[in-house]
């Protein structure tokens, strides 16, 4: 290897036979560390692979660095651990449980226990700056569609019914977390219209009915009927544009929209036309229209 030439590097020997600097190849991504970093932590994988004496036993690649089989973006993470047993995540890190799969493969018990999800004394997901998925941080999003059941089910009580001092108060509370927002709906439509302009116009039906907006906003109020499969597994607070729904009635997502306190504040909507056939002077005029809504 032309990093064993350098001269700050000590050479393989019978009794060490490891360089000081090594390259490993981590499932495709190439990583050059310390040999004392991948022995620190006694016990693990990497300790047992580069204090064992025989190194012709170790897989390695067509440039003779060693190889390992796992997730080489993740690997990042686990060398950084190995360096100062300290783990630091990104803000929102969305793949925390398959990172600590690679440290349970890596043989590393103090950093798995690092990654667990913490239990509160309710046995519920306390609060963890570096939960893998907003969705999985807290159960705001099921609390925040529970209260708004519960409120819209008790109008009278909060109106002064009997109870009305304790079901206002949960009435505030739902007021409280449902969070404001935008959702644009769009669909694409087309009609023919003849040469006579008093003939009745031969309408297509709506293809589909696009969403857009914070996709738990989306979720929440269209919940089942929303097709998430042009862009699944979108964390609950980013933005989409690639929702649609699974009807092609605009009124019913209008009528979804305004039961969730939505109402619209926009519209626009762009028109061509063209020519059916050469032989008549039909015409066929296609268009896209948006719709958008907001919720305070």
């Amino acid at each position: 290897m032309a990093l064993a030439d350098n001269a700050g590097c000590a050479k393989p020997s019978e009794d060490f036979p490891f360089p000081e600097i090594i390259e490993l190849n981590v499932g495709g991504q190439v990583y050059i560390t310390r040999h004392p970093t991948l022995v620190s932590v006694p016990g693990s994988l990497l300790w047992e692979m580069f204090t064992q004496k025989n190194v012709r036993s170790l897989a390695r690649d067509s440039k003779g660095r060693f190889f390992v089989d796992r997730d080489g973006f993740l690997f990042r993470y686990i060398l950084d651990y190995m360096r100062d047993q300290q783990l630091v995540l990104p803000d929102h890190f969305p793949e925390r449980s398959r990172l600590q799969r690679e440290a349970e493969y890596f043989m590393l018990p103090e950093l798995v226990k690092m990654l667990a999800p913490k239990l509160s004394k309710q046995n519920s997901l306390g609060d963890d700056p570096c939960q893998s998925d907003p969705e999985e941080l807290s159960p705001n999003a099921d609390a925040t569609r529970n209260l708004t059941s519960a409120s819209a089910m008790l109008p009278s009580a909060v109106a002064g019914g009997p109870g009305g001092a304790v079901t206002a108060g949960m009435g505030a509370a739902s007021t409280d977390v449902r969070r404001a927002g935008f959702i644009t709906i769009g669909y694409r439509g087309s009609y023919t219209l003849g040469r006579d302009s008093q003939t009745d116009a031969k309408f297509r039906r709506v293809a589909r009915i696009m969403v857009c907006g914070k996709t738990s906003l989306a979720k929440e109020v269209f919940g089942d009927t929303l097709n998430e499969s042009r862009d699944p597994d979108r964390p609950p607070e980013r933005y989409t544009s690639r929702y649609y729904l699974k009807f092609t009635f605009l009124e019913q997502a209008f009528d979804k929209l305004a039961d969730a306190g939505f109402h619209m504040v926009a519209c626009n909507s762009t028109g061509t036309c063209a020519f059916a056939h050469d032989q008549t002077d039909d015409r066929i005029w296609t268009s896209y229209t948006e719709y958008v809504f907001y919720r305070e």
